[in-house]
């Protein structure tokens, strides 16, 4: 059987010019969060199938390469006929999940709050499109033990700060923000039964790609009343005003869910019912953007049709927004109940990730140039050339390589054109040819 030279679909080679342009932004990655006090952490690429799975619903459930048993437990499986025992693993689809789990088995030995830096791949076993792919990188922070809304605002100034100072805001990135506790209270408004908030949310996170109507048409397939349907699109075409963040949670405060609606029930399993007061709710997003704003120039828009993927958020939930990509380039929100599910203890937390792929993607398209004082030099050499000769030439190579200079050697091609050609593609200015 002949061997495959192409990657796994979904999968991708990296060439020395996209690696060096990864490698320079992972720098910069670190360089940035490490100033805003996170620490980096790594965690394994597979994770306990239980872990994985909540059974909440959500698609990125049905994203999950599985890891069969091995050996005699998996013919034991076989045997058994349910089918749901032949798995025990599964490769990890965020870095969520796993940071939880380290957290949980950890934390006695953690600061608190504890602020994470995670960079690593993710597996999805999702349809491969442009700036998609079923491996790829992730670069996550997160604050573990914050409760209060001082976490949301340093983890979006870390991250206003690294697409700073790599350069994206040439490409006009903003944030959008919402809060999960809005969006329940708005499903309750327009009379959808308390415990159908995530079947709901999950029809509603498709709106980017259906738009209203087909969010509409695919409430009205799972059985839900079209007059509550067209009360809640309501709601979003007041609330998505034009006017600045702050004015448009004010504007739902006021005029969209009305002075009678100050209270909404947010039902959290295992967590009793809780009296969450909306008006708080709506405070703390104003203080976040109005705290953010004030020291840093970024754009953050109030968008109340955020829903972001994941069932696991409880609070603030927020989106990268760029003009060069159609999707987000980034997100993240608060997750207040994870790590209850594997102490059976709530611990306040939230985190971000940007997209980095699409970040890379964008400034692959737009040639980006790596900034740098460092000279890239080609000593290339003429065949035959003596070894006393050549010792000096290495010798001359490694004075530039000590100053700090990259300095490539290699024997002079008899194509010399195409083989400076290929050079100056890795970024290679300067060429010196030694004859005989």
């Amino acid at each position: 059987m002949q061997m495959i030279k192409t990657p796994v679909n979904g999968m991708k080679d990296i060439e020395p010019h996209e690696m060096e342009i990864r490698q320079f932004i992972l720098s910069k990655i670190r360089e940035v969060y490490a100033r805003f006090g996170f620490t980096e952490i790594e965690t394994p690429n597979i994770e306990h199938i239980e872990n994985l799975l909540s059974d909440q619903g959500w698609d990125n459930e049905k994203l999950i390469f599985k890891i069969l048993k091995r050996g005699e437990k998996l013919d034991k499986a076989f045997e058994s006929g349910n089918m749901n025992e032949i798995v025990d693993s599964g490769l990890r689809y965020d870095l969520t999940v796993p940071l939880c789990r380290f957290y949980s088995n950890n934390k006695d030995k953690l600061a608190s709050p504890f602020k994470a830096m995670q960079i690593g791949n993710v597996y999805r076993a999702d349809r491969p499109q442009k700036g998609r792919f079923r491996q790829f990188c992730q670069c996550d922070i997160d604050i573990l033990g914050e409760g209060t809304n001082l976490g949301e605002i340093e983890t979006l100034l870390a991250t206003s700060t690294l697409l700073k100072e790599i350069g994206f805001d040439k490409y006009n990135f903003s944030f959008d923000i919402n809060d999960r506790r809005i969006l329940k209270a708005m499903t309750m408004y327009a009379g959808f039964p308390d415990d159908d908030f995530e079947s709901v949310c999950i029809t509603l996170d498709k709106l980017d790609k259906v738009g209203f109507d087909g969010v509409k048409k695919e409430l009205l397939e799972k059985g839900y009343a079209e007059d509550n349907i067209d009360k809640f699109n309501s709601l979003f075409e007041k609330g998505d005003s034009e006017c600045d963040a702050v004015t448009a949670i004010k504007n739902l405060q006021k005029n969209v869910l009305g002075s009678s609606f100050d209270k909404v029930m947010l039902r959290q399993d295992p967590i009793p019912t809780l009296d969450i007061e909306l008006d708080n709710i709506c405070n703390n997003l104003i203080e976040i953007i109005e705290t953010i704003t004030k020291n840093i120039d970024v754009k953050i828009n109030f968008n109340p049709t955020l829903v972001r993927g994941m069932g696991y958020y409880t609070g603030p939930i927020f989106e990268i927004k760029s003009e060069k990509f159609s999707g987000s380039v980034g997100g993240g929100g608060r997750y207040d109940k994870m790590v209850s599910k594997f102490i059976g203890q709530d611990v306040p937390a939230l985190g971000i990730s940007i997209g980095f792929e699409r970040i890379i993607g964008i400034y692959l398209d737009d040639d980006f140039k790596i900034p740098s004082n460092i000279k890239k030099i080609a000593y290339l050499i003429e065949k035959g050339m003596e070894i006393s000769k050549k010792s000096d030439i290495i010798k001359s190579a490694l004075e530039e390589r000590k100053n700090g200079n990259i300095v490539y050697i290699a024997e002079l091609a008899k194509n010399k054109k195409f083989q400076c050609e290929k050079l100056e593609a890795l970024g290679y200015t300067e060429f010196k040819t030694f004859n005989l």
